[in-house]
């Protein structure tokens, strides 16, 4: 089921933040945020062209993005945005172990008309041994402690090749440091089905074994290759205007004539165009902590690593037609893209004879005779209305799973509760998801689910924050296995400070000045649209530099183009991601900084573009505060307080609303909320559920009210005295 469906006005490119990286100091266009720039390219309207203009057609097999992280200058979109305008047919994303741009590259290139496909470039931990050219002792192929790495790039050509690479890669990931993928040769082999290789460049496998054994090791590796991939190895060979590169392309050319292997032109690319080369530059220095001026051999000689069209490359092949030849053979036969991902919700575990919307419907009626005081005609209506229409889109199994949560909530006697726009269903409220009676607030049950939005329902849980959300976490791993669920990623971008520092030290700045471009750019914009760049140079002068020296040009420049990229990847504040069957077939798995929790390689807009289903489970510290108020009220007041069922008509609640005394009520005690309160005056339910002027009027038809109603009953309930001592103060009202 499709999540989103793209608008149809287009977008100038210039205002996509800094698309295609064309920014200087003078530019007067503006910069947005992150986010926003991220959903304009996924809104970027397309120019779908003739893409088989050449005569001899050309598709560029290895390219990586950004998401190589400091190892690829452009992002997905920047990428097809430059191949189609170069009129490249088809483009293979080999971003280095993971898929971690896929989904956006997929969505970009589906819409351009360009052909999306899939694979990795792989990191090879030394796993069998060659001779030294220099020696006659053996030596692995790369050596643990360097910052040399082999590597091999995989294709997917069918769904199986996909679900290999994919739990090729987490194998490699797991227990090893973050950022550390690697995986043997023995561990490729046991995963080679579906995927073809090719040897890579100068960074490849066979590359590092020729310069260290010349001819004989090299037919070795390849031979140990060729083993593992029968019919599927392909010799790379790529110009990039380098007389030592052509040596070894003599030799690669030599032994896959010998060993009868197809030989496959590709560039290798690095970055969309050949101006980015400069940003790949910074991004290597950064890589490997130095600077632009000490890095030396580290950054390339050249700046040929760009998308080329057919033409360029049939120039620089001409010797070699039959290499450009085998490149377009094998794109052909790579079949697979993410429209056949092969994802599916698990299926709840039902009792004998029952379907997933039969036991729906007994759950649901069960739960609504005790939560409905009285279950009226008009509330039996609406849970009718809401299950027919749950039983039409096929999603009976998601409640059932959403409700699967919240038993073992209440079976651990864990304070849960649901938010958002689930709180405007009847069916929510009768399985105890949410605490809002949405048929006696009158609350639109199409805002949260309709048959014409086309897209999963939005189901978030509020836990409470520590202990008890982890407990519940914990669960889902523990039901669905460690392959079979995991915590959807949040891809950390370079912004202002961040892209200040680290550009700054590239640049070979002192750490004062470091220090002061960071300080001072951390503040330079505000929200989401940000000043015009020519502003940029008074910032650089009160950093107490010169705008106007040839470095600080350099920095503007850079510093702006590095806005956006992605930096490192972090795991989401609560969404999890549950799979029927194995997960890590569907996106790689890899352990999170924190102890025992898995993530996936994609954020929760990729998975929703996918059509992978996310529950959101989040920790909320006024939660753990009401979880604890609740038994103490029952212990000292002799009050047994159920949440689902508050007065809504407390006088006592309105007269602190209504006097703005809400420090500590949970979501109207800021200052701009409590200045609000007296002149909107709210005096009932119906006044909050209809007023708009504050968001503090508006959490009840939301659903996100009823924690700090609740909040406000109890401190009704329990009085007016000083907090006790084991509670927060800021989780109590004044006194």
């Amino acid at each position: 089921m499709e999540k989103r469906r793209r608008p149809s006005d287009s977008l100038p490119s210039r205002n996509l933040g800094v698309p295609s990286r064309d920014v200087g100091p003078s530019d007067a266009s503006l910069i947005v945020s992150a986010g926003t720039r991220k959903e304009r390219l996924r809104q970027r309207a397309w120019n779908v062209r003739n893409l088989h203009k050449s005569h001899r057609p050309y598709a560029e097999l290895r390219v990586a993005s950004a998401f190589s992280f400091l190892d690829g200058s452009s992002l997905p979109e920047d990428l097809v945005e430059q191949a189609a305008r170069l009129g490249l047919p088809a483009m293979a994303l080999v971003d280095r172990n993971g898929v971690y741009g896929a989904p956006r590259f997929f969505k970009a290139a589906s819409a351009a008309g360009v052909r999306a496909l899939v694979g990795a470039e792989i990191i090879l931990d030394f796993g069998f041994s060659i001779l030294d050219s220099k020696s006659t002792k053996t030596s692995s192929i790369q050596n643990p402690k360097s910052k040399i790495q082999n590597r091999i790039t995989l294709l997917v050509e069918n769904r199986a090749g996909y679900k290999n690479l994919c739990r090729l890669i987490t194998e490699g990931a797991a227990g090893k440091p973050k950022g550390e993928t690697s995986v043997t040769l023995e561990e490729v082999a046991a995963h080679a089905e579906g995927l073809h290789c090719l040897t890579g460049g100068e960074e490849g496998l066979l590359a590092k074994a020729l310069a260290r054994g010349g001819l004989e090791v090299g037919r070795e590796t390849l031979g140990r290759l060729a083993r593992i991939f029968p019919g599927r190895l392909h010799v790379e060979i790529g110009r990039h205007r380098l007389r030592e590169e052509e040596h070894g392309n003599q030799a690669r050319a030599e032994l896959a004539q010998k060993m009868n292997l197809p030989l496959v032109a590709t560039n290798g690319a690095r970055y969309a165009r050949a101006k980015d080369k400069e940003l790949h530059d910074v991004l290597t220095s950064i890589r490997h902590h130095t600077t632009l001026d000490a890095a030396g051999k580290l950054l390339a000689g050249e700046r040929e690593r760009h998308l080329k069209d057919a033409a360029a490359m049939s120039e620089l092949f001409a010797d070699l037609p039959e290499a450009l030849d085998a490149a377009w053979e094998l794109s052909q036969r790579l079949d697979f893209t993410l429209a056949d991902l092969g994802y599916r919700f698990p299926d709840y575990p039902l009792p004998p004879g029952e379907t997933p919307d039969s036991y729906l419907r007994q759950v649901t009626w069960n739960g609504a005779r005790t939560r409905f005081k009285p279950l009226t005609a008009r509330a039996q209506a609406q849970i009718g209305k809401e299950l027919a229409m749950i039983e039409k889109l096929s999603l009976a199994g998601y409640f059932l799973i959403v409700w699967d949560v919240v038993q073992f909530c209440q079976k651990e006697k864990i304070l849960v509760q649901g938010r958002g726009s689930a709180a405007n269903s009847a069916v929510c409220y009768a399985l105890s998801i949410t605490a809002v009676d949405p048929v006696k607030m009158e609350l639109l049950f199409e805002r949260f689910l309709s048959e014409e939005r086309g897209e999963w329902p939005d189901i978030d849980l509020d836990l409470p924050s520590g202990d008890q959300r982890e407990k519940v976490i914990q669960h889902v791993y523990e039901k669905y296995g460690p392959r079979g669920a995991g915590m959807t990623a949040n891809v950390i971008t370079y912004r202002d400070r961040s892209a200040a520092r680290e550009v700054g030290k590239a640049l070979g700045y002192s750490p004062e000045q470091v220090g002061n471009l960071s300080k001072q750019l951390s503040g330079w914009s505000f929200g989401e649209i940000r000043e015009p760049i020519a502003q940029l140079s008074s910032e650089i002068r009160a950093a107490g530099l010169d705008p106007e020296d040839v470095r600080s040009k350099h920095f503007l420049r850079l510093f702006l183009q590095i806005q956006n990229l992605p930096r490192h990847l972090g795991q989401h504040s609560g969404g999890m991601v549950v799979a029927a069957g194995r997960l890590d077939e569907v996106v790689p798995l890899e352990p999170a900084s924190m102890p025992g929790r898995i993530v996936v390689q994609w954020d929760k807009d990729d998975c929703a573009d996918l059509g992978i289903v996310k529950v959101d489970l989040l920790g909320l510290g006024m939660l753990a505060a009401i979880e604890e108020a609740i038994p103490m009220i029952r212990t000292k007041e002799n009050v047994d307080l159920d949440l689902a069922h508050l007065p809504q008509d407390d006088p006592k609640i309105y007269k602190m609303l209504n006097e703005a005394d809400t420090v500590g009520l949970f979501q109207v005690e800021s200052r701009a909320q409590m200045a609000s309160l007296p002149r909107r005056w709210p005096r009932c339910r119906e006044t909050r559920r209809r007023s708009s002027t504050t968001s503090s009027c508006r959490w009840r038809s939301s659903g996100r009210g009823r924690s700090w109603e609740a909040w406000c009953a109890l401190s009704s309930t329990v009085g007016r005295g000083a907090p006790p001592s084991n509670i927060p103060i800021r989780a109590w009202s004044r006194s």
